[in-house]
């Protein structure tokens, strides 16, 4: 058992028959959470050959396989656990990752976090009113938050006014790393806009 996540020994000895059946010593397990902290966040588990596991990566050796943890989802993984139940049916592998939907926030967390932490406690329950969401899509080296609207917000005539004057001027008085925001939406299917111009 690790520190950062409890990998039990059924697991360990069924991820390690699954990688012996694919012949190739070089492949370990990589643990990660995509969209980390937000109501959107799943917890992977995935074949990992060692030279394609990130350098930032930490390194869980455990007696049959190489476990390689994304560092950012790191903070998410507490009191995590990955097991195998054996049923009539052979049995079933279950990642628990009880904080990986919970905001784990701190000044040192990744920008992308920090976004997406002022995206879902602040933005989006004001564009609910509207029926709308927004969601990050990605973090640019030009310090852009690329964003999608979703919902009442797709299509509505307000959309410019509410990513200037509400959603970029909220997130980069809380993100001093962030330069602009842009929406990437597809905004000519309005069907569900809350306003139509």
């Amino acid at each position: 058992m690790s520190k950062i996540i409890n990998i039990t020994k059924s697991a360990e000895e069924y991820l390690a028959k699954l990688i012996a059946d694919k012949d190739d010593e070089s492949i370990g397990i990589r643990i990660f959470i995509s969209d980390p902290g937000t109501p959107k966040a799943e917890t992977c588990l995935a074949y990992c050959k060692s030279d394609e596991a990130d350098p930032s990566d930490e390194l869980i050796k455990l007696d049959t396989l190489d476990a390689f943890i994304d560092k950012r989802s790191i903070p998410f993984l507490k009191d995590a656990e990955v097991n195998f139940d054996h049923d009539n049916f052979g049995g079933q592998l279950t990642i628990k990752a009880p904080n990986a939907r919970f905001p784990n926030i701190s000044p040192d967390s990744p920008v992308e976090d920090r976004i997406n932490y002022v995206i879902y406690n602040e933005i989006n329950p004001m564009l609910e009113s509207h029926g709308g969401e927004v969601s990050l899509i990605k973090f640019t080296e030009k310090k852009e938050a690329v964003l999608q609207f979703g919902g009442g917000c797709q299509g509505c005539g307000m959309v410019d006014v509410t990513l200037k004057d509400g959603i970029e001027k909220t997130l980069i008085e809380q993100i001093p790393e962030l330069k602009s925001v842009v929406d990437i939406t597809d905004h000519s299917d309005s069907e569900n806009a809350f306003y139509k111009p």
